[in-house]
């Protein structure tokens, strides 16, 4: 049997062409402790944001939901044409991770279900490994299981990051630690490369070190190092020493600069400062400008209440100027263990 890559599928990059975005509407309060409350405000001001470049699909629980979403979107301005509710439960609303992968080879386009295991750490994902599947009750694609050595394949969307050309960036930490939150035991680096070149056709693989401290998933990319464009990476950096993030950072900087595309080109690398350790308690929250969202002409980029909030944008606003990038305030928000690249999963067209 062919591979969908050998049928000429492959995962777009972000910045290509989206039908939607896909989000799920929070409710899991004890992913905000004591700060649930401002969380489906910041929800309206993203969707407000998205609605008017991209469809959005919207996951909820039941008509409740739906009609505090409605009101929501109401008092922020949502032009609510470009919203769709679809009655899906999720456990959380994770959806870059227990959401499906879109691939396309240019008039058709289908959908990845990878397994999902709750990170390998969250026993309660009963609802969350079959939003896929619920998801395709609309949309009505093929869906894809990916398979490799007889097993079923175990991978969370926020831990890939793709520039359509044919390479992936993924983090060892992710994927290759044999006793963390293991998603696949068994898999070696060369098996993980054959998924990617199969499934996401990117026969390139560039292997980063380890993800930000505070990164509740071991090591996810979308927190780290991002493409912007098919030969420029963002790598999250800070210049203070005294940051449990110095070393590791400096140690991914190194490696990006030494690798190439594809085709064996030099990769243009741009550093993105990191803001401030951001704290709940003693806990260190993932606070990274890296976990953007990529929208039609849109990029929706966290920021923290830092003096950095700026810098971070005006990058990003230079590498990309054919969008409108706009900070949305995650101080609150990240207390969930992620951002808005973590929350969306988009479609492509």
């Amino acid at each position: 049997m062919q591979s969908p890559a050998q049928r000429g599928f492959r995962m777009p990059a972000e910045w290509e062409p989206q039908r939607a975005i896909w989000l799920a509407w929070p409710h899991h309060r004890a992913d905000w402790p004591g700060k649930f409350a401002p969380i489906p405000f910041v929800y309206g001001e993203i969707v407000r944001h998205l609605a008017a470049h991209v469809q959005v699909e919207l996951l909820v629980r039941d008509a409740k939901q739906r009609e505090q979403a409605q009101g929501i979107f109401m008092a922020a301005g949502v032009d609510d044409r470009c919203v769709r509710f679809h009655e899906i439960a999720t456990n959380r609303i994770w959806l870059r991770d227990s959401g499906p992968t879109f691939i396309s080879d240019g008039t058709e386009k289908a959908m990845l279900h990878w397994g999902f295991n709750g990170w390998a750490k969250y026993r309660n994902h009963r609802h969350d490994v079959s939003v896929p599947e619920r998801m395709n009750e609309a949309l009505k694609l093929e869906r894809i299981v990916p398979m490799h050595k007889g097993r079923r394949v175990v991978l969370e969307g926020g831990g890939i990051e793709v520039n359509g050309k044919g390479c992936v960036m993924v983090t060892e930490e992710w994927l290759l630690d044999p006793s963390v939150q293991v998603r696949n035991a068994g898999f070696t680096r060369d098996d993980y490369e054959q998924v990617f070149a199969d499934y996401l056709g990117a026969p390139h693989t560039i292997w980063l070190g380890h993800g930000i401290v505070g990164d509740d998933t071991h090591g996810h990319i979308d927190d780290l190092a991002r493409f912007v464009n098919a030969d420029t990476v963002v790598i999250a950096t800070t210049r203070d020493k005294t940051d449990a993030n110095y070393d590791l950072l400096r140690d991914n900087a190194r490696r990006l600069k030494r690798a190439t595309d594809a085709k064996g080109k030099p990769l243009n690398v741009v550093e993105l400062p990191m803001p401030k350790a951001l704290l709940y308690e003693d806990f260190r929250l993932p606070a990274s400008y890296a976990n953007f969202l990529i929208a039609n002409g849109l990029v929706l980029v966290p920021t923290f209440n830092d003096p950095m909030d700026r810098v971070a944008l005006s990058i990003l606003a230079e590498l990309m100027p054919k969008h409108a990038v706009v900070g949305i305030h995650c101080v609150d928000f990240v207390l969930g263990l992620g951002t808005l690249h973590c929350m969306s999963q988009q479609e492509c067209v």
